[in-house]
């Protein structure tokens, strides 16, 4: 199962920075119970929503060279605020270094302007085929759905998100 935490992409240059949005609507599930009286989305979100940013600029950057992209470390990360029903979360990451395997980024998450989360993140490439060569058409097809996955949030940018919420 694959979900997406980003509503759309508000910049993004290659090889330096990606931004995205993320309006947290009271209408998703997991607030019900997070927290009943007082509902926020989880840090764990929030921080996915930093992975799912960094993991696309990574994509963009190296041409889609790489089917799978995923968390390796979260360093220091200080969660300082709030996300709220009706916030915009903004998210900001910059590519630090790209090593063989790995990259490094720094991210950042804004509610109104402060500061609600901020860490280093340390993401893993490969292809699946490079550990299980009889999957060698999964590269192919993750590859396919990145690329437009990440053209659709592009688009979002343009045209609104799909979530019904007016373009910020």
């Amino acid at each position: 199962m694959r979900f997406t935490l980003i509503d759309q992409i508000s910049d993004l240059k290659p090889g330096r920075s990606i931004s995205v949005v993320k309006v947290l609507s009271l209408a998703e599930e997991y607030l019900q119970d997070h927290f009943p009286c007082f509902p926020v989305m989880p840090g764990v979100l929030i921080l996915e929503v930093m992975v799912q940013a960094s993991a696309l600029l990574v994509a963009e950057t190296e041409g889609f060279r790489h089917s799978t992209i995923l968390l390796k470390e979260a360093r220091n990360v200080k969660y300082t605020g709030f996300v709220r029903p009706g916030e915009k979360l903004v998210v900001h990451a910059e590519l630090i270094q790209l090593e063989e395997s790995l990259a490094t980024l720094k991210a950042k998450g804004t509610v109104r302007q402060n500061t609600a989360v901020s860490g280093k993140l340390v993401l893993e490439r490969f292809n699946v085929s490079d550990r299980l060569p009889q999957r060698a058409a999964w590269d192919d097809y993750a590859r396919l759905k990145m690329r437009q996955h990440l053209e659709m949030l592009r688009h979002n940018s343009h045209t609104g998100s799909n979530t019904g919420l007016p373009v910020w």
